[in-house]
């Protein structure tokens, strides 16, 4: 299953592009809903709690409280989406997001907000949360060779970030048309995670015309000795799961929404204006994510994570550094310019080094370890923002970064997936 390999050649039919049968169109459709309504909420969320009149050590329990549910939940749906039916677990994941925008309008009560975040699927990052990635793209290798998954899952990630960045754009926008209308921004931001509920609704109508085709072609052997529904790859998705959360707990430093509340709070920044400057970077992150798969083809999976993760990380501890808000907006936007090749290249990776019926569960797995990282953090980052440490966030974020990047070639750099093998 694994190789040692240092070159990379892949041959001309794997460079032919795929034609996506209904099944993956219908998936990409699901994927720009969902995200849509990430970006959506991931501009007002934080303003929304803030409005509401809670505390920064609040608000960052909140939103630890938040990704430690959705890691919870979605580690027991990824985990037995082979055997149960990826179908009804996406299903289920629609209906949690749906429960969770409209635990969040419908009351200002700690208590409530707190049970909502941590049985539904709400996304303070604009990132993926939730079941959703990890069953989506076991569906997809199920129907496209070794060779086009990594370009197939860089459209994948485009489509994901174009619409975070229109979701984003209409959150800031929606938002600040309704507080020049004369609502009360409490009430302006509710109403567009009022929206966000909405497309849970929509997403469980898309989910339910998938066919039986994106499932497990033969139905996994239930006498082999599985945890957490792994078997043959146990270790290895354990070893790359424990980088990822690494990456993560980085990364949780510097989420979309303590991002627009840094350009409230450091530069006077008006929503429309920070939904703006996100819906740009998640063009620009789109863009790099399909730029990718051209460059793992010539220099593999693990080469392509790491040698465009560093500078990334670089200028994102740049970003706190500029005295103005134009220079900030142009670092953090020439940041997101090379910030998500690693992010199709590692989805890939590690669909590759594992059986096909452990995909959902290797994808779910590493995601949820993902999950995990990205919930401490707030609770360290959030107070930083409201302080006069502002800067702090990315700073560390960055740093940890470059470790992950260091770890993670020292690693695996000799455990190729099978389109790079030799022939």
């Amino acid at each position: 299953m694994y190789a040692q390999n240092d070159g990379v050649r892949l041959s001309a039919a794997q460079e032919k592009t795929s034609i996506l049968g209904r099944d993956a169109w219908l998936i990409f459709g699901t994927r720009a809903v969902r995200m849509f309504g990430y970006g959506l909420v991931s501009v007002v969320l934080v303003l929304y709690l803030a409005a509401l009149g809670m505390p920064a050590p609040a608000i960052g329990l909140l939103l630890a409280l938040t990704l430690l549910g959705d890691a919870a939940i979605s580690l027991w749906l990824t985990t037995h989406a082979d055997r149960v039916g990826r179908r009804r677990v996406l299903i289920v994941g629609a209906l949690l997001m749906l429960g969770a925008g409209a635990g969040f309008a419908a009351t200002d009560v700690f208590v409530v907000l707190a049970l909502a975040a941590t049985i539904g699927v709400i996304s303070p990052s604009g990132n993926e949360v939730g079941p959703f990635l990890a069953v989506e793209q076991a569906s997809l290798a199920q129907t496209i060779p070794d060779g086009q998954r990594t370009r197939v899952f860089g459209w994948f990630n485009l489509t994901g970030s174009f619409a975070t960045a229109t979701g984003a754009l209409a959150g800031g926008a929606i938002a600040s048309s309704l507080i020049g209308g004369g609502f009360a921004p409490a009430d302006a931001y509710r109403a567009v995670i009022i929206g966000y509920a909405v497309l849970g609704v929509v997403l469980a109508l898309l989910f339910s015309r998938v066919s039986s085709a994106v499932e497990v072609p033969t139905a996994p052997d239930i006498s082999i000795a599985r945890r957490l529904g792994l078997h043959r790859s146990q270790r290895v998705v354990a070893r790359l799961s424990t980088l990822f959360a690494l990456d993560a707990f980085a990364g949780g430093f510097v989420i979309q929404s303590l991002i627009a509340f840094w350009f409230s709070t450091r530069f006077g920044a008006d929503p429309a204006f920070i939904g703006g400057v996100l819906f740009g970077a998640n063009i620009l992150a789109g863009l790099s994510a399909l730029a990718a798969a051209r460059i793992a083809g010539r220099i593999g999976l693990i080469r392509t994570m790491v040698y465009t993760h560093l500078p990334s990380n670089v200028l994102l501890i740049l970003v706190p550094l500029m005295p103005t808000l134009p220079l900030a907006v142009l670092v953090l936007l020439l940041r997101f310019s090379i910030s998500q090749m690693d992010v199709p290249t590692r989805q890939s990776y590690t669909i590759a080094v594992v059986e096909p019926d452990e995909r959902s569960a290797a994808a779910g797995v590493t995601g949820i370890a993902r999950s995990l990282g990205a919930a401490v953090a707030p609770l360290f980052a959030a107070p930083l923002y409201a302080s006069g440490l502002a800067a702090l966030p990315f700073i560390v974020s960055g740093s940890l970064k470059i470790v992950y990047d260091v770890l993670l070639y020292v690693s695996f750099k000799r455990v190729a997936p099978p389109e790079e093998v030799k022939s």
